[in-house]
């Protein structure tokens, strides 16, 4: 494991002792990147309200250590699995949003989202070349849009 993924790890704990949370944080290495998992008792407080507190911890680290990672790179904090069992439900809302698209032919809004979620979103319909997905909005209320592509002019 790298130094700075080791120090990412430290501050994270250093975070939750300090703060009184029974809260573990583990780097893991892979080929996307760095986790940090993070297990212990109070993990619910981490994925309550949509993950918000999880995601404020993100930002806060990825903040922390931008400029020791390279370009691009960025940690992801994860606890129980949440990161995954989330994208795979953004997908199924995805796949949703694009069959009430089809139907009705009217565009979908999604409620507002962060960037990584509306990322996931973008890319599971970006094979779709009959539909165009849009964010739309400014800051904590950007949403994502899905509407049917116009036909090409002649």
């Amino acid at each position: 494991m790298s130094e700075v993924n080791q120090q990412a790890e430290k501050f994270l704990n250093d975070i939750f002792t300090h703060a009184g949370f029974d809260l573990q944080a583990k780097a893991i290495n892979s080929s996307s990147g760095c986790t940090l998992d993070i297990d212990g008792a109070d993990a619910p407080l981490l994925r309550s309200e949509g993950g918000e507190l999880l995601d404020a911890l993100e930002h806060f680290v990825n903040q922390t250590f931008a400029r020791d990672l390279a370009h691009g790179e960025r940690y992801i904090l994860d606890v129980h699995n949440f990161r995954g069992l989330r994208e795979t439900e953004l997908r199924a809302m995805a796949r949703h949003a694009a069959e009430r698209v089809y139907s009705s032919g009217v565009p979908f809004t999604f409620a507002p989202m962060n960037a990584n979620e509306r990322r996931v979103i973008h890319l599971a319909l970006a094979d779709d070349e009959k539909l165009f997905t849009e964010s739309i909005g400014e800051g904590n209320a950007r949403r994502l849009k899905v509407t049917m592509k116009k036909p090409a002019a002649n």
